[in-house]
């Protein structure tokens, strides 16, 4: 037999044992879990831009695991079960990707794209372009599935140079803004950072990875200053801003 239904179906009788033995298994519920998936998803996230893949392979068991724990909630109140989940996960597949089930044609990835958000309105009945980026998501990355989803139905620009405009001209409207102390400065910030994310999409750029490598980049650079200050004997606020800029610089260098 396929080793990965031997092991899928493993992890079934697993769960199934929990859910009927375990005290903490027992009770959990959609509710409960729901934090926790959240959770796990960011540390699949964290494993992936750190390129740890042992961690990846740990966390996607625990997201694994997870839809396993749904599915079987799911299943005691008569709602659905995994085979259902599997199956109208497949039949979605093929449905939308006819280039290989069928006899449409796509070229490149843009294509395939392209296929996918059509075959969402006109089969499946989706009322908006936009109705499937989750209303909870990070506004970074709502913001980027929204320029994705746009693209997908023909609504984009047509070159890098003419969103780089647009950038420059929300920074204009926002210094603009900011000089006159108007009650616009927020929506003009939320503008620019808008047309910066959909400029990181022409580029190739996923945003919100670039933003948390310069999270991570500044987290770095500042304990560094934290540790010349300890190990000087001196407090981080007894620090002159010359000072910290050299230790910055410092810290730079060691990159």
């Amino acid at each position: 037999m396929d080793p990965r239904l031997v092991a899928f179906q493993r992890l079934l009788d697993i769960m199934d044992e929990l859910r009927e033995k375990c005290p903490w298994d027992s009770v959990q519920t959609f509710d409960t879990l729901r934090c926790l998936t959240i959770e796990e998803t960011f540390e699949l996230s964290e494993a992936i831009v750190d390129k740890n893949y042992a961690d990846m392979c740990k966390e996607l068991g625990d997201l694994m695991l997870h839809i396993v724990f749904y599915a079987k909630v799911a299943s005691e109140q008569k709602l659905f079960d995994i085979t259902q989940v599997l199956n109208q996960l497949c039949e979605k597949l093929i449905r939308r990707h006819p280039h290989i089930y069928g006899d449409a044609q796509a070229q490149d990835a843009q294509a395939v794209h392209e296929n996918w958000e059509k075959i969402k309105l006109q089969k499946e009945g989706n009322r908006s372009v936009l109705g499937g980026v989750p209303k909870s998501a990070p506004s970074m990355i709502k913001a980027y599935r929204i320029q994705e989803k746009a693209n997908g139905v023909g609504f984009d620009w047509h070159n890098e140079k003419e969103v780089w405009d647009k950038v420059q001209e929300e920074l204009s409207e926002l210094r603009q803004e900011v000089d006159n102390q108007s009650d616009k400065v927020e929506d003009e910030l939320g503008d620019v950072l808008f047309a910066l994310i959909n400029y990181a999409r022409f580029i190739r750029i996923n945003p919100d990875d670039a933003l948390e490598k310069s999270n991570r980049k500044f987290i770095r650079r500042f304990q560094y200053i934290e540790n010349r200050a300890k190990n000087a004997g001196r407090k981080l606020t007894d620090l002159s801003l010359e000072e910290m800029e050299s230790f910055w610089q410092a810290a730079k260098e060691l990159e």
